[in-house]
């Protein structure tokens, strides 16, 4: 669908530049290879017993994918190993000497690697945590230090990093409007609104459909975008939170949308963009406007679409006292 027409006005200001990180880019690109735990060994064990752990943990690197192994590792009857999931793509042939594999396995390292423990792969990143070998591969898919995934939903977009490098990530190479403050009032316009096809609208350098708000020193994307809900076309508006899915739980947010007397109102927590886009959009998380009444509330001869969204952002603070949430509203 063509967006070049689509005009996004904004009454909140611009995001001043010195407020978002400046760091080089590629530093917060990081290529996650298997850790070496040569300080955390060392300080552990002594110095010999870091290099012992680091010497077998290279031995436990797939010499295909250099991803650790996990049981069931095979080896060649040359003894040169590999992980189960690379031997199938190397046509049962060992990489390193071309013997045929057969089904060998490598059962003393499998023995070795039970008695390893490593720092998460993400301890360049922040987290200290230590790990039994075979312990850590499950902490790594929920650690709260692993990198995000960009939120932006326009492309199949591989980039990932930490938050400041992402909303540098999003105004650069997106061009996504940037703003502060914990308010917003939006207009879309689309010249025919009934080219709405079953696919998200594509987000464009002219008419962003996504913006980062930037309040509470936390980052917040705004999304609007519309689609096919069964036969119906539609058009949804949802926030996600820039972070843990335990830290969007302190937030909320409305939206509200209307005219000529009615008004729709959407109060809800912001997900985090630990969840996908598409999640979010599929479970129907957010203001969702049927095309009718989106034509309604743009007034005239409903044949151009004037959809105006506001909504807010607001930080719920514990009341020790009572027990209860309080909202804290941003000034």
């Amino acid at each position: 669908m063509e967006l070049d027409s689509i005009e996004c006005v904004s009454s909140s200001d611009g995001l001043d530049e010195e407020e978002i990180p400046h760091d080089n880019l590629h530093h917060h690109h990081h290529q996650f290879s298997s850790a070496k735990p040569h300080n955390a060994a060392a300080n552990n064990n002594g110095r010999g017993a870091g290099i012992i752990a680091t010497s077998v943990h290279e031995l436990l690197e797939c010499p295909v994918c250099t991803n650790s192994m996990y049981p069931p590792i095979h080896q060649c009857s040359n003894g040169h190993t590999l992980c189960s999931t690379c031997k199938t793509r190397v046509h049962n042939r060992c990489p390193t000497c071309r013997q045929e594999l057969g089904d060998i396995r490598c059962l003393a390292l499998e023995k070795v690697a039970e008695s390893l423990e490593l720092p998460c792969k993400f301890y360049n990143l922040g987290c200290p945590e230590i790990f039994p070998y075979y312990s850590k591969l499950k902490h790594e898919t929920v650690c709260n230090f692993r990198p995000y995934n960009c939120p932006y939903a326009g492309s199949e977009c591989s980039v990932v990093g930490d938050i400041p490098a992402l909303v540098a990530h999003l105004r650069d190479d997106h061009k996504v409007d940037m703003h502060t403050g914990c308010t917003f009032n939006h207009r879309y316009v689309k010249a025919n609104p009934r080219e709405v096809e079953n696919a998200t609208w594509m987000l464009t350098h002219n008419a962003s459909l996504l913006q980062v708000f930037h309040c509470f020193g936390q980052y917040f994307c705004l999304h609007f975008e519309a689609f096919q809900l069964g036969m119906a076309p539609v058009y949804m508006a949802f926030l996600r939170f820039m972070g843990d899915e335990s830290e969007a739980r302190n937030y909320s947010y409305s939206l509200e949308v209307g005219a000529n007397g009615r008004k729709l109102i959407w109060e809800g927590t912001p997900r985090s963009v630990r969840d996908s886009h598409k999640k979010v959009r599929d479970s129907h998380d957010g203001l969702i406007i049927q095309r009718n009444m989106a034509l309604f509330f743009s007034g005239g001869d409903r044949k151009e679409l004037k959809l105006r969204v506001t909504g807010r952002i607001w930080k719920e603070q514990q009341n020790p006292e009572a027990g209860v949430c309080i909202p804290n509203l941003c000034s």
